[in-house]
């Protein structure tokens, strides 16, 4: 079997996420069996019934009390989100398309983004007031009458309504970098629980039962998240914590139980608590990942995809009283049998640098060992490279790279200080860890003058800045929707993202000479790395200009650059069409130049 042909195997693989669950107990589940992910119902008894065959990715909500879904969907990864009705009543006899859902909240021209469903309500955010700010608004299913609640301005990441729906949890992303704050609307007015200008994380994890309190995942006066109670007044009071890695949780519907994940190294513990803070269970699972948590509406029960690097995600239903666990779907029967036996589960390390930091790091080390590499780079840049399923890191381990997968300064999951060191002008710090990386890789026995980088997003501006500040360091580099220039990029993505993008990177106004030393396209003339690029045409974040200026750029200097544009897509490959298109033939550049 060639490299193409394994990675294609690697990409037809299937997966799934859990959205929602019912009080009869079904769940709402996504699944790309169709080529992107779509709706699919899985009945208690582990039938499974295909909801929605639509031209981009979507997810949907249920409707509480009700046979209807609530779906989210854009047009070729736009990312101007529109909202639908798809009504259960009768089970549909094949996947629907856009023309079987009821429009709901249809506005193609902005952004609206589901956040929560109730019996009677949607609750929603959308940018359509000036084109900038999110308002949150709550739409009458019944009446189709439409209230706002938040129009204070700024990014909404997220909402909690209260049990008697009187009140809604706003959490903003702050100004300050890697932070958000959280505000209350009541109806009466908006009040700000946490301090906007505190640097730090909080994420809100539910209600408690009488809705006096909100219980948070926060960085509040700490390094790492802890579970904390938040009091309407502002009192603080610790729940769940640890002194050296994050704890975060989500409340069961009626306020009285919480999911706590306690976070080691890209993988998660789970175990049931108190909305107190006591100890119930611990969940019967090993260390995973968990890409949804998701209550049922009289919290009997969650449901938990759980991923880890050989396992794309299996949806396993939980007892929270014992923390007993029966898996409904087993994403590891998704994987093809060619390659499921040989899938690669990393080692943990830690790479030092010149200053004295040391870069957490995952090694996929390569049955088919050749001593050539490839340092695989997370988006964010505020995220974090877990110990996920990735096709595209299994299958460079299968084609015989050693894949590094680090978390370089500025990534979450390691504390508020090291999320904190790529701020503004710290930016290329993190950039250097790129060569200490490099350094590091004769001492676990890697070829240096054999070594690529990939990455997406803010990944593919890192890959971009190794090959133009470090250009005799990496044989080969693979640009995902990355940015070429941090002046252009600021200059011409979408207005609503400008203003939370300046927090991090500097502001067009006061910090341009330092953009432009920090974007790649300013060291064009040292770029003699070839270059493998894919973008999306209707990337609404890093627009397709930015591919655009350094495929021409490098075209003209006659350095080698193959560009790939995919005109239904957006920030990334959502289709696996286009994944099998791009992924295998970017496996195929680099093996043509890191070739020993």
């Amino acid at each position: 079997m060639t490299s193409s042909e394994l990675f294609g195997q690697l990409l037809d693989t299937r997966s799934w996420v859990a959205l929602d669950v019912d009080l009869e107990g079904r769940v709402l589940a996504g699944h790309d069996d169709l080529g992107s992910m779509q709706l699919v119902e899985i009945a208690p008894d582990g039938t499974t019934t295909a909801l929605t065959d639509l031209s981009s990715k979507c997810r949907g909500r249920y409707v509480r009390g009700h046979r209807q879904v609530v779906v989210e969907h854009d047009q070729g990864g736009d990312e101007n989100f529109q909202l639908s009705l798809l009504d259960l009543t009768e089970l549909p006899s094949s996947p629907v398309g856009l023309d079987g859902l009821t429009p709901l909240v249809a506005d193609a021209g902005h952004l609206n983004i589901l956040l929560d469903v109730t019996e009677s309500s949607v609750i929603f955010c959308t940018n359509r007031r000036n084109d900038v700010d999110m308002d949150v608004v709550v739409r009458d299913l019944a009446s189709d009458e439409e209230r706002v609640v938040y129009d204070a301005g700024g990014y909404v990441g997220s909402t909690e309504v209260s049990h008697d729906e009187k009140s809604v949890a706003v959490t903003m992303i702050s100004l300050q970098p890697s932070s958000t704050t959280v505000v209350l609307a009541d109806g009466t007015g908006v009040v700000t629980l946490t301090d906007p200008d505190e640097r730090g994380a909080h994420h809100v994890a539910g209600w408690t039962a009488d809705d006096s309190a909100l219980v948070l995942a926060s960085e509040h006066d700490r390094e790492f998240h802890a579970v904390l109670r938040l009091d309407r007044d502002g009192g603080w009071t610790t729940l769940v914590e640890a002194h050296d890695h994050d704890v975060t949780a989500r409340l069961s519907p009626d306020g009285r139980l919480m999911l706590v994940a306690h976070h080691v190294d890209g993988l998660d513990r789970l175990a049931v608590h108190r909305a107190d803070g006591g100890h119930v269970a611990d969940v019967d699972l090993e260390p995973v990942v968990p890409v949804s948590v998701v209550w049922a509406p009289d919290s009997s029960a969650f449901a938990v995809t759980a991923m880890t690097p050989t396992d794309p995600g299996s949806i396993v239903r939980v007892d929270p009283t014992t923390g007993a666990t029966t898996v409904l779907v087993d994403g590891r029967d998704g994987v093809p049998d060619g390659v499921r036996a040989e899938l690669v589960t990393p080692s943990v390390h830690r790479v030092p640098t010149p200053d004295g930091e040391q870069v957490p790091c995952f090694r996929y080390a390569s049955p088919r060992a050749t001593g050539a590499s490839v340092v695989h780079i997370h988006g964010g840049p505020e995220a974090e490279a877990t110990r996920l399923f990735s096709p595209v890191i299994q299958a460079l381990a299968l084609a015989g790279f050693d894949v590094l997968v680090p978390n370089v300064r500025g990534s979450a999951g390691y504390g508020r200080r090291w999320v904190s060191l790529d701020d503004v002008r710290l930016r290329l710090d993190s950039v250097a860890d790129l060569a200490a990386i490099h350094a590091w890789l004769p001492t676990v026995g890697l070829d240096p003058g054999r070594a690529a980088l990939w990455g997406g997003s803010y990944g593919g501006y890192m890959v971009l800045c190794g090959v133009s500040m470090q250009p005799d360091l990496w044989a080969a580099g693979v640009d995902i929707v990355g940015m070429s220039s941090l002046v252009t990029f600021l200059e011409n993505t979408s207005e609503y993202r400008r203003a939370v993008r300046e927090r991090e990177y500097g502001t067009l106004a006061d910090d341009r000479d330092f953009l432009v030393a920090a974007s790649p396209i300013t060291y064009l003339d040292d770029i003699a790395t070839p270059l493998f690029v894919i973008h999306g045409a209707n990337d609404p974040r890093v627009p397709l200009s930015e591919a655009e200026q350094i495929k021409a750029a490098l075209d003209g200097r006659g350095v080698p650059c193959e560009q790939r544009v995919y005109a239904d897509e957006g920030h990334g490959l959502a289709k696996r069409a286009n994944r099998l298109d791009a992924y295998p033939a970017a496996l195929e550049f680099l093996e043509e130049h890191l070739r020993a």
